[in-house]
């Protein structure tokens, strides 16, 4: 029975608190007392406040006030600030009150969007306010990890709800709240409720805090030793946290009976990437790694196996901080100081308290563990005098270690000022944008009274507000002036004085918000140019967020090669120097599309807050024909490939959903098939989630599906497998006509195709051509001809010769079980030379069919 079934047919107070308290008995949850309080406080309309410690049950209470609202016929929403947390939100909801009355709107995906409860990222929820201001149909928000509302960048969209919405009910929830008084005034002042503020710093689970100065690795072994594992060792960095784990293997973690249940827990999941094969050695010996960097489906693994139990250390960075799903016992801090960004600095209180807190597991464990080490300079300090004993003297000639030049340093001092800190109170990050404005606009009723309660009565200081309303007038002034905006003679009866001249996009300012611009740019592109499709492509990347590791790794590509062309061009190093100011990263249309761009942004000044990023990354690993682990090693992002893979996976949905089905090509059809094949091989997580959720059919059966069981096989999509066959056949041509025939001997050599054989067979063509083409129309399906048979393809690529004879190209054939076992596409070249023997040109494809015919025979 759902939740929803239990709801009775008179939202009493009481009778909702007790139904509530029952059902959560008959699921084995006892409520604590700050669940207790908090949920009475719910079930009586007013806001609550609850700042309780991390494994305090809020996700519990946040339940209840859905259960409360749904009782009492209001809409509630509820909000977190990352969309994994949404989409988890989502699915668990469905299972405790059904997939009918769920709903969710991340901008990427909206699903049951007129359910009574919605799961969405917090701007999601700010632009509902803005736009539809107190007539939302919004009776309830539950506002999770409100310790966002301090972000400098998206911390608006947690304070525009409380300014606009003062018909909703708030539950604002978090670990790190710091002193909430001025919320409390604050909510009972707009809403007109009663606001409680239910705090306790007494967790279900109590922590223990501990600093030591003795090594890493003997720490670990004591904890182990202690049985104080699940152990999450935290780092600063991605690099080290993989460092660490890679030098625990030398610790004993488990028994051989542990290893053969992680081992069977594992099952078929396949390791896809070069990092997958390092992650695979380190779980199956009972060391995991969590960071945002990886592949989401690689952090699910690494969760699973923590939750069973298996894994004794986790190696990880300070990502857990906000809603990760790993249980712990001990946190083990390796440092007290971080880089910001900016700078190296300490921790602040709400940054160690998010990470201490996630100590101790309610249910499971008495206690948590929270440890610090020491810096390296005071642990070898530590050491020294140890060693010295009790002799003064041998203490005396002691030479201390120094901390590094530079170095950011910690003590015990600072470590129990973390401990005994109460969170800062968080502060105010509000901003107008013209966004802000369109959607205010288009809101019923008067936009300037509206602009002034929103300006005027927001949680900043009279300077800051002074500052948002002259921003606000200049951006008004610039849509008037563009005449996105009108002023009426007269106002209307529902009170506007003001409206807008162009219509607002559903999902205005949430998805992709340059979407249009990319849309109108399509327009610029010849559709019967060989290069349309990557075009297209590129105006889709224009738009994306930049994956700046990438584009690092791209710059620092370019430069090297920049640099090591002009030392053999013989220039002199300060003119280098000088000439590598204007080496960039890859920028297809850089030039059509900025100028398009200052063209688009007159009319649509809206677009301003917003930065157009020409960049080539689908584009680059395209035309590379290069497979996704290929591309990673070749600009070493190994530690970032979960980031690439979310910037292919976003690629792949932008073109899906923004292009229109007018504006794809037969090629351009291929290359997204492609792409959406290549990130579902690599990760299918990323895709098939948005796609159940596009076109929700079962969504408790998606919940309930195991991420492991998800993979399909790469030849299960003929027209995806079909490019990648290209693709791989298309990268031996463009070796070819470098003439590398070490890197097409790498290739090959297993096949018999040293460096040697690709060499002589190269050659012979040079001596007939002078050149060996790479263009749009040599890699284009018109000079690959491809005989499908069971089991095995046979294929030739055409070479595109400068006297267009293409008599001359590769035969190979293709392994289909070895290319889903793989998860690419697996050729095996047979010959490279003159297919005169095997037809050649347009006779090819007559020739596949006589074979294919031959084949039928033989069997017959």
């Amino acid at each position: 029975m759902s939740l929803t079934d239990r709801i009775p047919p008179a939202p009493d107070p009481d009778v909702l608190f007790e139904t509530f308290e029952a059902w959560a008995a008959d699921a084995g949850l006892a409520l604590y007392p700050a669940q207790e309080e908090a949920l009475l406080e719910v079930v009586t309309g007013a806001n609550v406040i609850l700042a309780t410690p991390t494994g305090s049950g809020k996700s519990l209470v946040a339940t209840g006030a859905h259960f409360a609202a749904m009782a009492e016929g209001r809409r509630t929403f509820y909000t977190a600030p990352i969309k994994a947390l949404v989409s988890e939100k989502f699915f668990a909801l469905c299972s405790t009150f059904g997939a009918s009355n769920v709903g969710m709107m991340t901008g990427d995906a909206s699903v049951n969007p007129g359910a009574p409860i919605i799961c969405a990222t917090a701007e999601i929820l700010a632009n509902i306010a803005l736009r539809e201001g107190a007539t939302a149909d919004v009776g309830q928000v539950v506002m999770d990890e409100f310790h966002f509302y301090s972000d400098p960048d998206r911390g608006w969209a947690w304070q525009v709800p409380l300014i606009e919405l003062p018909q909703a009910q708030f539950l604002l929830m978090s670990a790190t709240l710091g002193d909430v008084t001025r919320f409390e005034e604050d909510l009972t002042r707009r809403t007109g409720r009663p606001t409680a503020v239910v705090s306790s710093v007494e967790r279900p689970v109590p922590l223990h805090h501990y600093y030591v100065t003795k090594p890493l690795h003997e720490t670990i072994e004591e904890l182990l030793s202690t049985k104080q594992a699940p152990v999450y060792v935290v780092h600063f960095t991605q690099a080290s946290a993989i460092e660490r784990a890679q030098s625990l293997m030398s610790v004993n973690m488990c028994t051989k009976q542990e290893k053969e249940e992680i081992a069977a827990l594992i099952g078929g999941f396949r390791f896809t990437t070069g990092f997958g094969r390092t992650l695979s050695r380190l779980v199956r010996h009972g060391v995991g790694v969590h960071h945002a960097g990886m592949l989401p489906k690689y952090r699910r693994l690494v969760e699973l196996l923590a939750q069973a139990g298996l894994l004794k250390v986790i190696c990880g960075t300070d990502t857990l901080g906000v809603g990760i799903n790993v249980p712990i016992r001990t946190v083990l801090l390796t440092a007290l100081a971080k880089y910001d960004g900016t700078r190296m600095r300490h921790l602040k209180a709400r940054e160690f308290h998010q990470i201490a807190g996630r100590a101790g597991r309610a249910g499971y464990d008495t206690a948590g563990t929270v440890i610090v080490e020491a810096p390296d300079h005071d642990i070898e300090n530590a050491r020294l005098l140890a060693r010295a004993g009790d002799d003064e003297k041998k203490k005396k000639r002691i030479v201390r270690k120094k901390p590094p030049e530079g170095f950011v340093s910690w003590s015990d001092r600072t470590f129990e000022k973390l401990v005994a800190a109460d969170p800062e109170p968080l502060t105010s990050s509000f901003k107008v944008t013209h966004s802000m404005l369109l959607n205010v606009i288009a809101r019923p009723g008067d936009p300037y009274e509206a602009m002034r309660h929103l300006l005027t009565d927001n949680h900043e200081t009279p300077a800051k507000q002074r500052e948002h309303i002259r921003r606000a007038i200049s951006i008004y002034r610039e849509l008037l002036a563009a005449g996105v905006v009108e002023r009426l003679p007269e106002p209307l009866p529902d009170g506007r004085t003001v409206r807008l001249t162009v219509e607002l996009q559903a999902n205005f300012a949430l998805n992709q918000p340059l979407s249009p611009f990319a849309l109108a740019s399509l327009e610029l592109l010849d559709r019967e140019s060989p290069t349309y499709p990557l075009d297209v492509l590129s105006i889709v990347e224009s738009v994306l967020d930049d994956p700046r590791q990438v584009l690092a790794a791209q710059l620092s590509k370019a430069k090297g090669e920049a640099v090591a062309q002009m030392k053999a061009d013989g220039i002199e190093y300060d003119q280098r120097m000088e000439l590598l100011e204007d080496v960039t990263y890859p920028k297809p249309l850089e030039e059509l599309l900025g100028a398009a761009f200052d063209i688009y942004r007159r009319g649509h000044p809206w677009v301003a807050d917003y930065e157009l990023s020409p960049k080539s990354v689908v584009r680059d690993l395209y035309e590379r024909a290069m497979t996704f682990t290929e591309y990673v090693n070749l600009y070493s992002l190994a530690r970032s490939e979960g980031l690439v893979l979310r910037y292919l996976a976003d690629a792949y949905k932008t073109l899906a959903q923004t292009v229109p089905d007018e504006a794809k090509t037969e090629q351009l059809e291929d290359l997204i098939v492609w792409l959406g094949e290549l990130v579902r091989q690599v990760d299918s997580s990323l895709l098939d989630e948005w796609e159940e959720l596009t076109n929700p059919t079962e969504v408790e059966a998606a919940a309930a599906a195991s991420f492991r069981d998800r993979v399909t096989g790469v030849t299960a999509n003929v027209r995806a497998f079909r490019v990648m066959v290209r693709n791989e056949l298309f990268r031996r041509v463009e070796l070819a006509a470098l003439r590398r025939y070490d890197l097409l001997g790498e290739l090959d050599g297993a096949a018999g195709w040293g460096f040697e054989r690709w060499r002589d067979a190269v050659e012979a063509y040079f001596a007939e051509y002078p050149s060996l083409g790479t263009g749009p129309d040599a890699r284009g399906p018109a000079l690959l001809h491809v005989a499908e048979r069971p089991g095995t393809w046979s294929v030739r690529q055409v070479f595109d010769d400068p006297e267009g004879d293409r008599d001359w190209g590769i035969r190979a054939e293709v392994d289909l079980a070895a290319s889903d076992e793989e998860g690419t596409a697996v050729v095996r070249v047979l010959d490279v030379g003159p297919l005169s023997a095997a037809g050649a040109g347009s006779d090819l494809e007559d020739r596949d069919d006589r074979d294919d015919a031959d084949d039928l025979d033989d069997a017959g």
